[in-house]
């Protein structure tokens, strides 16, 4: 579904990624990554520009996020950016992909549809899955160089990368081809495909919960691209919560010291309660002490993962990269959510 607009683009902060062309985009599994991809290419298309947004994990995410039928192995308009601006999405199919490559390095379109109909090629890749890779950052890679008359065709490229667990190897496709391809096209790709990732025109940014397990994914993440001498970009935080308590209530809800007299005072104001104790419309069916005792129990549990959160926070800000919050979405996110989600980013200074 394309949501046309032409209203005139608010100033943003100057983005924190002057002249990166390829934004990949990873984080564990279930954080949101594709819909902080899409959300990323549009707040990168707003002003009139044109950007691509790539699948690589053949989930047609993408498809199902702009809400648009499935995508083919071809580059598709999927969304019109606030200012004018398009978002193109394409969904890399590395079978496709292959008899692309066989194409243009061998002239062997034929052969290569032949070896699909065998079998081949699915043999092929999953016993050299380093060629996989190659496939299918090779294709961004061409994208993002691609050109018509000598301006890029894409201002950037957004790639819907695999999770963290997995991303430092994937996109370190030289190291996966050694000992495939010591020379050849194969490894002339490989070469070409980490001269960008590993430039000044490509970023590997993170996505992250609040929560154990995403976060620690996340600094293992960013070690394992140092240690790969991979680009690490920013670090996006989803479905942020905001606290429902002040500080210092806060601080007594965890300690399970919240004044109940006042809470049942409160309650009483606004007819919660009636002045006998008892739960109003409820016929005596739960005492108002009961009401209060459970809502002191839910700000106990509310302020100890508000604490939670704190800590995740203080370890995000550990890692000393560009950092970036997105909102909780009760109703989850649909077309209209993701404009919105863009724009906040946009606010936040990312594009």
């Amino acid at each position: 579904m394309l949501r046309p607009t032409l209203d005139p683009v608010p100033p943003a902060p100057a983005s924190d990624w002057p002249g990166v062309r390829l934004h990949v985009v990873s984080g564990k599994g279930g954080t949101g990554k594709t819909t902080v991809a899409g959300a990323l290419a549009l707040a990168l298309a707003s002003g009139g520009k044109r950007v691509l947004v790539v699948e690589t994990e053949g989930r047609q995410g993408l498809a199902q996020l702009f809400d648009v039928p499935p995508l083919p192995y071809e580059e598709r308009r999927v969304a019109v950016a606030p200012g004018g601006g398009e978002v193109f999405a394409l969904a890399i199919d590395p079978e496709e992909a292959l008899v692309e490559y066989l194409e243009m390095f061998y002239n062997l379109r034929r052969a290569g549809s032949a070896l699909r109909k065998m079998g081949a090629i699915d043999f092929a890749t999953t016993i050299a899955p380093g060629v996989r890779d190659v496939l299918l950052t090779g294709k961004a890679k061409e994208a993002v160089r691609r050109k018509k008359d000598g301006v890029p065709v894409y201002h950037s490229v957004v790639m819907d990368a695999p999770p963290t667990g997995r991303i430092a190897r994937f996109l370190n496709v030289n190291t996966e081809v050694a000992g495939l391809a010591r020379t050849g096209p194969i490894r002339s790709q490989a070469d070409d495909v980490m001269a960008v990732i590993r430039s000044r025109l490509t970023a590997v940014h993170l996505v992250t919960l609040l929560e154990e397990m995403p976060v620690q994914e996340t600094v293992d993440g960013v070690r394992d691209l140092q240690q790969a001498e991979l680009p690490v970009g920013g670090v996006i935080v989803n479905q942020v919560r905001r606290p429902l308590l002040t500080p210092t209530a806060q601080t007594r809800a965890r300690k399970h010291k919240l004044d109940t007299a006042t809470m049942l005072a409160d309650l009483e104001k606004v007819g919660v309660t009636t002045g006998g104790g008892w739960l109003a419309g409820s016929h005596g069916a739960v005492s108002a002490d009961e009401l209060v005792a459970a809502l002191a129990d839910e700000a106990a549990d509310h302020a100890e993962r508000v604490a939670l959160e704190q800590r995740g926070r203080d370890t995000i800000e550990s890692l000393a990269r560009p950092t970036y919050e997105i909102p909780f979405l009760a109703d989850g996110v649909d077309v209209g959510a993701l404009y919105d989600l863009a724009e906040t980013l946009r606010g936040q200074g990312f594009a």
